[in-house]
C-alpha cells in the first residue's frame, strides 16, 4: 500500500483557511471579550464610588451639628459623634436630700449648670454608646468654630456611673468646664477621644479619610497631609464637595453634595450623592 503526504498547494490552502477563521474570530470574538472586561471595570469603579459616597454620608449624618467645614472643592472635615442624649437641666425638687440647691451626691441630683463651671451632670435619656474616660461632651454647637476652638466642650474625667433611678440613667463627670445654654431640651453629643475630627480629601488619584488627634481646623496643608490616612477610593479622576450650611427659612438643616469621578484603562464613571445635614441634634 502506497502512502502519500500532502502537496504544497494543500498546505497553502490549509494555512489560508486557518488565517480566515482566525481573522473572523478576532473580528467577532475580541470585541465581545473586550466588552466584558469593560463592563467589569465600570462595575468595579461604580461599586467603589458608591461605597465611598455612602461612607462619607454615614460620617456626615453622625457629625456634631454645624461641625462640617468645606476647606476646598476636594476637601472637607467634620467632628464625629458616638452618642448623644439629654442632660438634667434642674434639680429634682421632690427627691433630692437635702432640698435643692444641694451638692450632687448619692441623694442629690446633678443638673448641668450653664451659669457656672460644671464638673458633673446626670443624663436623662438612653445613650447609644456609653462614653469612655477622655471622650468629649459637646453642648450647643451653634457656630462651626465653637467645637474646634473648645468653647462648648468638656473632657470626660471618669467612666460614667449610674445614679438613683429618679436622677437619670447615667452620671457623667467632666473636667471643670463652662458650657453654653445649648439647644432646647438640654441636648448634648459625645465625641470619641480617638477620633476628634475626620478629614476627607482627594490627593493625587485617591480619596483619603484621615482621623486627627486634636480639634484642629483643617487648612490646605492638612488636606494634602490626609494622604497618610485610610484610602477610601482609588483611580480618582476628580472629586467635588459642596456644603450649603443653612438652607430654608429655619436654617436648621444643611446639605452636602458630593461627586466622585473614577477611571481605569479608558473607562470612567461619575456618581453624585447628596446628604441632608441636621444642624440641631
Amino acid at each position: 500500500m502506497r502512502t502519500r503526504g500532502f502537496t504544497l498547494v494543500e498546505l497553502v490552502m490549509v494555512i489560508l483557511i486557518i488565517g480566515i477563521v482566525a481573522m473572523s474570530l478576532s473580528v467577532y470574538v475580541k470585541p465581545t471579550v473586550d466588552g466584558y472586561f469593560d463592563v467589569r471595570r465600570r462595575a468595579d469603579l461604580t461599586d467603589m464610588a458608591d461605597t465611598a459616597l455612602r461612607r462619607m454620608g454615614t460620617d456626615i449624618h453622625r457629625a456634631v451639628p454645624n461641625s462640617i467645614r468645606s476647606v476646598s472643592a476636594g476637601c472637607f472635615q467634620l467632628v464625629p459623634t458616638v452618642a448623644g442624649g439629654r442632660y438634667r437641666m434642674a434639680h429634682d425638687t421632690v427627691n433630692d436630700s437635702p432640698p435643692p440647691p444641694c451638692v450632687p451626691s448619692a441623694t442629690c441630683s446633678a443638673p448641668l449648670d450653664v451659669t457656672a463651671a460644671t464638673t458633673v451632670f446626670d443624663v436623662l435619656s438612653p445613650l447609644a454608646s456609653v462614653p469612655a474616660k477622655d471622650d468629649w461632651v459637646v453642648v450647643g454647637n451653634q457656630n462651626t468654630d465653637d467645637v474646634y476652638l473648645g468653647g462648648n466642650r468638656g473632657r470626660i474625667a471618669a467612666a460614667p456611673t449610674v445614679p438613683r433611678a429618679s436622677d437619670g440613667l447615667h452620671r457623667i463627670v467632666v473636667v471643670s468646664s463652662q458650657f453654653p445654654a445649648g439647644y432646647d431640651g438640654g441636648r448634648f453629643v459625645v465625641v470619641p477621644d480617638g477620633e476628634k475630627t475626620v478629614i476627607y480629601s482627594c490627593v493625587g488619584n485617591a480619596l483619603y479619610r484621615k482621623v486627627t488627634a486634636d480639634f484642629v481646623r483643617a487648612d490646605a496643608n492638612a488636606c494634602n497631609g490626609a494622604a497618610d490616612g485610610v484610602v477610601v477610593a482609588t483611580d480618582v479622576l476628580g472629586c467635588t464637595f459642596i456644603h450649603s450650611p443653612n438652607q430654608g427659612a429655619t436654617q436648621q438643616s444643611g446639605f452636602v453634595w458630593m461627586r466622585l469621578e473614577l477611571g481605569r484603562s479608558g473607562e470612567s464613571v461619575a456618581l453624585a450623592h447628596g446628604v441632608h445635614v441636621d444642624n440641631v441634634p
